[in-house]
């Protein structure tokens, strides 16, 4: 089962299987999305540094919230409150139009969140509303329930080391933080709030006999794994580009798409249980 709230940025207030809780649930009468389960990252993803980038002949500044200044965060997909477009026993499906005051390029966002056989499938896509190319990323943010004995197993390539501003300085081995290849217990980690470059698309988080499987579309290339010290839940963040992404040097690819007028990017993600 689970529950949605369009106008708290297009929540998912809670997922649960045969009433065990799979995403964290949110505390009831929150006004605070990121005390939710589950929400949408539209029309960037993770954080810009101070704020301010170039494309296209174009100097941005956007706007930044108290707690996560100088930088920006996640767009603002999350902050605002979606329409319903449809509704049905299993199946949902949010819209929202963006740009204007935060991003310079009109857009429209679909989410549809479906329950399926095993679990839960969430589609999310962007399309460019605007005359001119634009820049555009698309993530999903799940809190997934932690206990002490919880496992999160994973593959990467690499992941981004952050400077002290928490912006991605530099490539290093995917162990270098902790190596999460032979699913080690969440709580043996240290702090953990990084990404990581070159991820399969594929995340378990066990616990005893249960298996949660989250699969990522292809263009999510990157994951951001959030685990900090002592709390009762872990997040496995699919992107489809790293941090900072309108700041990576030439040569690079960060991920970013630019899309052309009526282009659209789209990403997919599923949850399954298992036992």
């Amino acid at each position: 089962m689970a529950t949605v709230s369009p106008e708290l940025g297009g929540a998912i207030l809670s997922l649960d299987n045969a009433g065990v809780a799979v995403f964290r649930p949110t505390p009831d009468g929150t006004g605070e999305v990121l005390q939710t389960a589950c929400f949408p990252l539209v029309p960037y993803v993770n954080r810009i540094a101070d704020a301010r980038f170039s494309h296209g002949g174009c100097d941005v500044t956007l706007p930044t919230l108290a707690q996560f200044a100088p930088h920006a965060l996640h767009g603002d997909g999350w902050l605002r409150a979606w329409s319903v477009d449809t509704v049905e026993a299993a199946r949902v499906v949010l819209t929202l139009e963006g740009g204007e005051d935060h991003w310079p390029w009109a857009w429209t966002a679909v989410q549809t969140i479906e329950l399926t056989g095993d679990g839960l499938r969430i589609d999310l896509s962007m399309t460019n509303r605007a005359q001119t190319d634009a820049p555009a990323g698309l993530g999903l943010h799940p809190y997934f329930v932690r206990g002490r004995d919880t496992r999160l197993s994973f593959r990467a390539d690499a992941v981004w080391l952050a400077d002290a501003r928490e912006i991605p300085e530099r490539l290093a081995p995917a162990d270098a933080v902790m190596d999460w290849s032979g699913g080690p217990k969440v709580s043996d980690a240290p702090f953990v709030d990084h990404a990581y470059a070159g991820w399969d698309g594929q995340a378990v988080v066990g616990d005893g006999d249960r298996r949660i499987v989250m699969i990522a579309s292809d263009n999510c290339r990157w994951a951001q794994v959030y685990a900090p010290t002592g709390e009762d839940f872990v997040c496995v963040e699919p992107m489809s580009h790293r941090p900072d992404a309108v700041h990576a040097p030439a040569g690079e690819d960060p991920g970013l798409a630019v899309l052309k007028p009526g282009e659209t990017l789209s990403i997919w993600m599923t949850v399954g249980i298992e036992g």
